[in-house]
C-alpha cells in the first residue's frame, strides 16, 4: 500500500485531503508544521508528500530542499505567481497544485506521479570519468561525489542519457523543468553555467550550439 503524507497548517484542508486520499486506498498521515513534517517523513516514510509552502517553523521550500532527492513531492501553494512555482520545482518538487484546488485533481496528480515513478528504470550511466547512479540520484566525477541541485542533476542526466543529441533551450525547459516557461530560456543558460563550474574539465563535454541549445559529445568529448 502506498503511503501519502499531507503537510498543511490549515486543518480543514488536511481533513478534506485525508478523507479523499484514504478513500482511494492509500495509507495517510498528516503534519501541521515544518518540524512535525520532518519527523513524519523520517518515521512514516511516505511515497508521496502533499506539501503546503506557507507553514510555521519550516516552510515547504525548506522541506523540499531537504527531502526532494529521496521523496516524491507535490507542492500545494496559494501563490499563483510562476516564480514561486519555479522555486519549488528547482528545489526538486515533482509537481505543484494551486489553491483552491479540486480534490479530484489532487488524486489524479498523486496517481500520475506514482505511475511515472514506477516506470523509471534504475541504471548506471558512465562517460569518461563521470558516473551517474539513477536509483539514488547520485553523480560521481573521478570517484568524488558531485553536489548537484535537482535541476542540475536532471539536466546532466537527460543529456548524458542521449549523448550527441542537440537539445534546444525550449526542449530542456519542457523536459527538465516540466512546464511551459516561454520567454525565460535564460534560466537554462544559468543552470548550464553552474553545472559546468561543478564539472571542472568534464564541462568541455557540454557543447554550446550557437542559437540553438546544448549537447554532450560522446567518447571524444574532450576534443574541440
Amino acid at each position: 500500500m502506498h503511503k501519502v503524507l499531507i503537510v498543511d497548517d490549515e486543518e480543514n484542508i488536511v481533513n478534506m485531503l485525508r478523507y479523499a486520499v484514504q478513500k482511494e486506498g492509500y495509507a495517510v498521515d498528516t503534519a501541521g508544521d515544518g518540524y512535525e513534517a520532518t519527523e513524519k517523513i523520517n518515521t512514516f516514510k511516505p511515497d508521496v508528500i502533499l506539501l503546503d509552502i506557507m507553514m510555521p517553523n519550516k516552510d515547504g521550500y525548506q522541506i523540499c530542499k531537504e527531502f526532494s532527492n529521496r521523496h516524491n513531492i507535490i507542492l500545494l501553494t496559494a501563490k499563483s505567481d510562476i516564480t514561486d512555482k519555479i522555486a519549488g520545482i528547482e528545489l526538486g518538487a515533482d509537481d505543484y497544485i494551486t489553491k483552491p484546488f479540486d480534490i479530484r485533481e489532487v488524486i489524479i496528480r498523486i496517481k500520475a506521479l506514482l505511475r511515472r515513478k514506477a516506470k523509471e528504470v534504475h541504471e548506471t550511466i558512465t562517460l569518461n570519468q563521470l558516473t551517474m547512479m539513477t536509483e539514488h540520484r547520485r553523480a560521481f566525477l573521478d570517484g568524488k561525489e558531485l553536489e548537484l541541485t535537482p535541476i542540475e542533476y536532471n539536466l546532466l542526466y537527460l543529456m548524458l542519457s542521449n549523448v550527441n543529441k542537440v537539445y534546444t533551450r525550449e526542449e530542456l525547459l519542457d523536459k527538465v523543468w516540466g512546464y511551459e516557461y516561454a520567454g525565460e530560456t535564460r534560466s537554462v543558460d544559468i543552470h548550464i553555467q553552474r553545472l559546468r563550474r561543478k564539472l571542472g574539465d568534464f564541462s568541455k563535454c557540454i557543447k554550446s550550439i550557437y542559437g540553438v541549445g546544448y549537447r554532450i559529445n560522446g567518447d571524444s568529448c574532450y576534443e574541440d
